[in-house]
């Protein structure tokens, strides 16, 4: 009995509870860095909010590196993480340059990471939306008008940004397939960009309210990357836990077909 419990409390702990806490710390930075960043929009406190918006996406990154540790990354997993790092050097070029070179700069890493998101949700195409044409009617009807809105005043730059618009509405759409979070996600992101869009190019525009166009650009831009993130999460622990339910049934039916035979 002795050697027993012995045995038990020597035993090896989980590798879902040796990262639990370093990906929940990661998450409080990145939820407390967010926090201050939007605070930062609120206070009109443009170099704060500069500084701390080069730091949300690491943070997140780190978040899904660290709830994912302890075995090999999943494909989705690996190009998400691909997709956070566009996302932040699309975060950072608008303060390297300045004019149309930045927005240009700024469009093509993040045209980047939502192409990185899309090879990451396609093999789950067929869970998504793609397979309820009716559903898409939204989201082609919203990239539809922000075109519409935006083309008399975009210039040169209304192709660049037509394909980034295609790009971003494909990812929205294939992040319904991952996970229900996800496609909330893919959704928001989707309204984000809009937003830019629509501050960049129709003269006047300002979202109406107290608060600045540019606090709700980064309260739906960090919202929609967030969710993104958390509904990749549960559909890779679900993949790995299918998969791990299936090896173990695998081994206990190779096992029972060994003692048939002995």
């Amino acid at each position: 009995m002795v050697a027993s419990i012995s045995r038990v409390s020597h035993a090896p702990v989980p590798s879902t509870l040796l990262r639990r806490r370093p990906a929940a710390l990661a998450a409080g930075a990145f939820l407390l860095l967010s926090a201050v960043h939007l605070g930062a929009h609120l206070a009109g406190a443009e170099r704060l909010a500069e500084v701390t918006q080069w730091f949300v996406m690491p943070l997140l990154a780190l978040v899904v590196w660290a709830a994912t540790a302890g075995g090999p990354r999943s494909r989705l997993v690996r190009w998400t993480i691909v997709a956070l790092g566009f996302s932040w050097l699309g975060d950072s070029a608008p303060d390297l340059s300045s004019g149309d070179v930045s927005f240009l700069t700024m469009v093509g890493f993040f045209l980047l990471a939502q192409l990185a998101y899309a090879v990451a949700f396609w093999p789950r195409r067929g869970a998504s939306l793609l397979r309820r044409p009716l559903l898409l009617v939204p989201y082609g009807i919203a990239l539809g008008a922000l075109v519409a809105v935006c083309a008399p005043h975009a210039g040169a730059l209304l192709v660049p940004v037509m394909v980034y618009g295609v790009c971003l509405t494909v990812m929205a759409v294939l992040s319904t397939g991952v996970d229900r979070v996800a496609g909330v996600g893919g959704a928001i992101f989707l309204v984000s960009d809009a937003l830019i869009a629509l501050g960049a190019f129709v003269p006047g525009f300002e979202v109406p309210g107290p608060f600045s166009s540019g606090f709700w650009v980064m309260l739906t831009y960090l919202a929609g990357q967030a969710l993104l993130v958390v509904g990749i999460l549960r559909r890779d622990a679900q993949d790995g836990s299918a998969a791990g339910i299936s090896g173990g049934s695998s081994s206990v039916a190779g096992g029972a077909s060994g003692a048939r035979s002995a």
